[in-house]
């Protein structure tokens, strides 16, 4: 039987609240890694026991931190706790991200700012703080970006500028760190995630909408968060080491269909 070893592992993953970074968390917990994740929840929240209590429950050390990943100061101190408490980091998961929908006309200048800041800068930051600790290890970078890195819809702007440059991000990082430091995006469409539910939400019949939006894909469902995690696992092992500088997109085909031909 063919399975992905990460033991020994140091992961460091942003966003771990909920969706996808708790997947990712969960996923890279069980091959092995020792996980310090970090969200905008306090400590002590169901949000931050639900992430430690899901990697404790696979068998791994998990270490939560309250972090902001916009603010440079905390997500310095995040990246100096994960190594104070575990001595190395040997992946990186730069997952915290947020929908900012407003439209090239309706966009403000302070939305346009946090959204950079929180979308674009945070990754790129991380990926500075982290590089020491990845070089002694040879270790990992995986970015989280979007489908809209690649095809978008009216209404998603500033949100798809910042995904679309995320991959421009991974493709400096592999060819100016490596061959140390291998750097990978990863790129899902629709997730079964909370933001998901909501954006169907936001539909006079959501339910109509969901299964609209399922009849787009060619694999006929949405994708889950532990799908992207067992992406990641892959990624971050020994069998994805001739991959840097590319971003997959994950999309259950829905680029590859005309939309008019949905049923």
């Amino acid at each position: 039987m063919l399975t992905l070893d990460l033991s020994g592992k140091v992961a460091l993953i942003t966003g771990v609240g909920s969706g996808i970074g708790k997947s990712v968390a969960v996923v890279l917990a069980r091959a092995g890694c020792s996980v310090s994740g970090c969200d905008l929840s306090k400590t002590g929240s169901e949000a931050a026991l639900g992430f430690s209590g899901a990697v404790e429950a696979e068998g791994s050390e998990s270490l939560y931190s309250l972090c902001d990943v916009s603010d440079t100061t905390e997500l310095e101190s995040f990246v100096q706790k994960t190594v104070d408490r575990f001595g190395k980091i040997d992946i990186v998961v730069s997952n915290a991200g947020m929908n900012i929908f407003k439209g090239a006309q309706n966009c403000m200048v302070e939305d346009w700012d946090f959204n950079m800041d929180l979308n674009l800068r945070a990754h790129w930051l991380l990926a500075k703080h982290c590089k020491p600790y990845l070089e002694e290890t040879r270790g990992v970078i995986i970015i989280m970006t979007s489908n809209h890195a690649y095809y978008t819809i009216p209404g998603c702007f500033p949100y798809n500028v910042t995904k679309t440059a995320l991959k421009g991000l991974v493709r400096s990082l592999a060819i100016e760190w490596g061959p140390a430091i291998r750097t990978v995006g990863i790129a899902p469409g629709f997730i079964e995630t909370s933001a998901n539910e909501k954006w169907f939400g936001n539909f006079p019949e959501p339910e109509k909408e969901r299964q609209r939006t399922i009849n787009m894909h060619p694999v006929k469902k949405l994708g889950t968060p532990e799908e992207v995690g067992a992406l990641c696992a892959f990624l971050a092992s020994d069998m994805a080491a001739f991959i840097s500088g590319t971003t997959y997109l994950m999309d259950g085909g829905r680029s590859a269909l005309m939309q008019d031909h949905c049923t």
